[in-house]
């Protein structure tokens, strides 16, 4: 009698940790990020900076370069069981990673870094370990919503929505929370919501139905963090209009 073995799952030990964006815009981002929304800024470098939403030393890492998008995300792994699991996953479906080096890792403020290719050109990449910042917090919100459910969700426009769902889900055992239709500026999208963890989502995938190329010109539709309170929220909006950036009620 032979016996099959279900390799353990390591849903609930996925948060998403932090985001990397490539841009030459930093002034529009340290004034949008501290004035208007409200975030801790940390300048690094002429060509680096970050912001904090908590006591982890990066949520947000900005570099110099001409994307103008998302380029990676971070995705913190509670455990060396589970981070060893998905490693393992990853070279199992032939796909390369490489070890973050201890500047990368300590740029990032986390243990134990690996890098992989990801859906839309976005490097993927799992650490072991935030650390926290020995600074306190100057920011204008009194507070964001993570912990446990992570730094908020990302969401993602494709033509080829099953290929996204099943990355996630072979790498990180994602699951199907529920799904909406919806039409945005005239395209009909469907869209399916998964979690990795106890938060409704972390990320959103939108089926560009009946389009040939996916209309939406960035690697990310849209990346939310969650404020702790209504007023955080309202003054934010208002500080968002006040200083003429736009932003769109959800």
């Amino acid at each position: 009698m032979s016996t099959q073995t279900t390799a353990p799952s390591v849903f609930g030990a996925v948060h998403l940790g932090y985001v990397i964006i490539e841009t030459n815009r930093f002034a529009d981002w340290r004034r949008f990020g501290t004035d208007a929304i409200g975030m801790h800024h940390d300048a690094v470098s002429r060509d680096l900076m970050r912001f904090r939403l908590d006591d982890q030393e990066c949520r947000f890492l900005l570099r110099k370069g001409p994307a103008e998008d998302v380029v990676t995300l971070g995705w913190h792994i509670d455990d060396h069981t589970s981070f060893e699991q998905i490693e393992a996953r990853i070279h199992a479906h032939g796909v390369p990673a490489t070890r973050g080096t201890d500047e990368e890792a300590a740029l990032r403020g986390v243990e134990r870094l690996l890098r992989f290719p990801g859906p839309k050109g976005i490097a993927q990449e799992i650490y072991t370990t935030p650390l926290t910042a020995a600074e306190p917090l100057h920011m204008l919100a009194s507070g964001f919503v993570t912990g446990d459910s992570g730094m908020g969700h990302v969401a993602l426009t494709s033509t080829k929505p099953t290929h996204i769902r099943g990355y996630f889900n072979t790498v990180f055992d994602a699951r199907l929370t529920d799904y909406i239709d919806e039409t945005i500026s005239g395209v009909k999208l469907k869209i399916r919501f998964l979690r990795v963890n106890e938060r409704h989502h972390s990320i959103a995938v939108a089926a560009t139905r009946g389009l040939p190329i996916d209309p939406i010109r960035t690697r990310v539709q849209h990346l939310n963090i969650q404020a702790a309170t209504l007023d955080d929220v309202a003054q934010s909006y208002q500080r968002v209009h006040e200083l003429g950036f736009d932003m769109a009620l959800s």
